[in-house]
């Protein structure tokens, strides 16, 4: 048997965009695409509408057994292709990738569900794929249901299932279902915290069971925490592998600005922009402890949106979560469209110690974050004049705590007595 689970080369996805896939349709498809062609024609006359972009290209890695591997990189970077191809739900367009062991996979909801089946159904359905035995699944059945907690909808078609019950579901399967090599896309944080935590937990026991394990989030946190090593995409090339503190600090560092733009609309709700400014909205240059750091988001909501949620998060040069904040902590609701709209969130001054910081920014509603900067802007903070620093050039932590002291007498020390004399 190979010592590596999964080995990768020279691995390379192009899509083409602008260009229709052949649909498996039905005869009614088929009819209505007939009549509907000579218009396409006309539509398209002249036109080029097609462009080929490559997600993925010359990605080579090996995987030993038992690793677990943490991917991560910001938005668009091909993690979530890889793990695809990885899942052998996709095609690459060039090289090859070994897998040697039974996967299972989570990657988006509904993932391998059929809509019109029930999750009773879908279970058995997932587990025969998965190469499980009948038996094996009747077995474990039992357990899938508790430890997805929808025990009074297992007989319902999971066209009715909400994203978190389908998360729970696919998880459920993935994980139970004992992969010799587990993937996991970051769906996890469409579920509440209770069951991220349950998650994670089963992901700690499957990695200390010796088996592999793949794991993608934008949770440096939970990286460090799960992962042995990780690989560091960039614009669909692998820029670093290695051990995972390292790895972070590359992708942190790696995405150091203190301005963001997108690079086009997408027609969605998104972030247009975002800074790091000071008070009077010039951007921060030689920032200091001593004074506010101003983060302005611009962002659009195309459609009316009122349950939409803006997201601040300041991490260390690690990865560590130094805090967050949003808009309903200063008990302000984000305006509810359609527009553009612009946001400021002040840190006020000696909030921070001296340091490297990074900064992610996420939109999000109802069904779950609809566009995300992680870590997306980055500070580095010296001392100034700031009193903390006097005496002492090195003060240990992250952020300034303005603590309460006091102090009072208990009792009074008695004068030592004097000494007999002979």
């Amino acid at each position: 048997m190979s010592e590596f689970a999964i080995r990768i080369r020279e691995l390379g996805k192009r899509f083409t965009i602008g260009a229709r896939e052949q649909q498996h349709d039905t005869l009614r498809d088929r009819l209505a695409a007939a009549v509907a062609r000579p218009f396409r024609r006309i539509a398209a006359a002249g036109l080029s509408t097609s462009t080929n972009i490559w997600a993925l290209r010359g990605v080579s890695h090996d995987i030993p057994r038992g690793e677990v591997v943490g991917i991560i990189g910001g938005n668009g970077a091909g993690k979530s292709t890889l793990l695809k191809i990885l899942s052998r739900i996709t095609e690459p367009t060039e090289g090859e990738a070994e897998i040697h062991g039974r996967v299972g996979s989570l990657l988006e909801v509904g993932t391998g569900f059929h809509p019109d089946l029930t999750g009773r159904e879908n279970i058995f359905l997932n587990g025969a794929i998965l190469g499980m035995r009948q038996a094996d699944i009747v077995r474990k059945f039992d357990e899938i249901v508790a430890f997805a907690e929808i025990e009074p909808f297992i007989d319902t078609p999971v066209r009715h299932y909400s994203s978190g019950m389908y998360i729970r579901l696919g998880f459920a399967v993935a994980a139970q279902m004992d992969p010799e090599i587990l993937i996991v896309d970051e769906v996890l944080a469409v579920g509440d915290v209770h069951f991220q935590r349950k998650c994670l937990g089963t992901l700690d026991d499957v990695a200390r069971g010796g088996r592999t394990v793949l794991f993608v989030s934008h949770n440096m946190a939970a990286i460090q925490r799960l992962c042995t090593s990780a690989m560091l995409l960039d614009h669909g090339r692998l820029v670093y592998a290695g051990d995972v503190r390292s790895t972070v600090a590359a992708y942190l560092s790696g995405e150091s600005r203190g301005g963001y733009a997108a690079d086009q609309r997408t027609g969605a709700a998104q972030i247009l922009s975002a800074d790091l400014e000071d008070m009077a909205g010039r951007p921060l240059v030689n920032a200091v402890c001593t004074e506010p750091v101003v983060c302005r988001i611009h962002f659009v909501l195309p459609h009316p949106s009122p349950d939409t949620r803006l997201a601040v998060v300041v991490v260390s040069s690690d990865g560590v979560v130094v805090f967050t904040t949003e808009n309903g902590d200063a008990d302000l609701r984000v305006p509810t469209g359609p527009g553009e709209f612009c946001a400021r969130v002040i840190v006020p001054a000696n909030a921070f110690l001296a340091g490297e910081f990074h900064v992610g920014v996420a939109l999000s509603n109802a069904s779950g974050t609809v566009d995300q900067l992680d870590p997306g802007l980055s500070l580095s903070l010296d001392t100034g004049p700031s009193p903390l620093y006097r005496g002492t050039s090195r003060r240990k932590g992250l952020v300034h705590v303005p603590c309460a002291w006091s102090f009072e007498e208990v009792g009074a020390i008695a004068a030592p007595a004097a000494a007999n004399r002979l």
